[in-house]
């Protein structure tokens, strides 16, 4: 078969598919094959430049916002992570303060009640040597009020014995001396 008589005209199908009919069937015409090529190729340029190129770069760009968008989300998880991680050494770091700031405020109440205590201590001892002194006191005028009563009815009672008077210097005089004499007669030294 020769190549340029397809290109000059109708090739019949039996002949490309060496049929063995002999009729006119479906026939192929070059020119017309060349045209629809042609008009292919055309459509595909134009859809390239007009449709599949901006479609593409649509594509393109949406790829690189999915990848901006997983990039930021992982920056996200990683800022997320970190700021996990910040919140719970923050988290213990303020334990850690707050059991400082307790042990710190036991130990001044602990010094506080012990320095109180001493106080307390300290009030009380004095209270207690006051009332001791006080008590020091009030017995020594109640010996000295009952030395001088004493005295007056030991008096009264020698005058009677006695039967005379003796001057008031003398008679105290007298009493002081026996109450001062530490033997139980009262008599000093005989």
């Amino acid at each position: 078969m020769d190549v340029l008589a397809v290109a000059a005209g109708p090739i019949p199908v039996g002949l490309l598919f060496n049929s063995e009919s002999s009729g006119p069937g479906l026939v192929i015409n070059g020119f017309w094959l060349l045209v629809a090529l042609l008009n292919f190729v055309l459509l595909f340029v134009i859809l390239q430049l007009f449709a599949f190129g901006p479609l593409s770069r649509m594509l393109e760009a949406r790829r690189a916002r999915i990848e901006e968008g997983l990039r930021d989300a992982e920056q996200a998880r990683r800022d997320r992570e970190s700021a996990e991680q910040e919140r719970l050494e923050a988290l213990q770091e303020a334990r850690r303060e707050a059991n400082e700031i307790i042990n710190r405020a036991q130990r001044v109440a602990s010094e506080t009640r012990e320095q109180d205590v001493a106080a307390t201590r300290e009030e009380l001892e004095r209270m207690r040597e006051r009332a001791t002194a006080e008590i020091d006191a009030e017995r020594q005028r109640a010996i000295t009020e009952l030395r001088s009563e004493v005295t007056d009815l030991a008096l009264a009672a020698a005058g009677r014995v006695v039967g005379e008077s003796m001057t008031d210097d003398r008679q105290r005089r007298m009493v002081a001396d026996f109450l001062a004499d530490p033997s139980p007669t009262g008599e000093s030294g005989r």
